[in-house]
């Protein structure tokens, strides 16, 4: 569900319900969370947290007049969803959330290559998906990003 918002707020005021519910727990714990240098943006039509160009002017190879991006999370269709790029490019960082996801819920996540989904009934488990923010910073990030995705 591509959203044609501008801002973080416009996008959420478009949602309803548990969607929105989750949509507004998840932007708090990123915000809390995320090492200093990120930024909060729009990014394909969901909530984007980047590594700005100030930073990291070679911007996204896709569009290097883009934004690296980092985590986005996304109203979809019959879930929310969590997408944060370390869970692809990191196999440690990946096992380590399947791990601690699955010990702390008591079931495994719902987990796509850096989708992270939760149905409209899940609980979101928030300490977990803070420890996951801090888990890497802008300059950590860059370095994955350009020996692992970058070639």
């Amino acid at each position: 569900m591509k959203s044609k918002a501008k801002t973080a707020e416009e996008y959420i005021s478009e949602l309803e319900g548990v969607q929105r519910q989750q949509i507004e727990g998840l932007r708090k714990i990123v915000l809390e969370n995320l090492p200093e240098g990120f930024e909060e943006g729009m990014g394909y039509g969901m909530l984007a947290y980047v590594v700005p160009l100030t930073k990291y002017p070679a911007g996204y190879h896709c569009d290097p007049k883009l934004p690296l991006p980092f985590i986005n999370i996304a109203a979809q269709k019959r879930h929310t969803a969590l997408y944060h790029s370390g869970l692809y490019a990191d196999p440690q960082l990946n096992e380590w959330f399947v791990e601690e996801f699955t010990k702390r819920t008591g079931k495994k996540p719902d987990l796509g290559k850096s989708c992270l989904r939760f149905k409209f009934k899940d609980e979101i488990p928030e300490g977990l998906i803070g420890e996951l923010c801090r888990k890497i910073n802008p300059d950590h990030w860059i370095k994955i990003y350009e020996s692992h995705i970058k070639r």
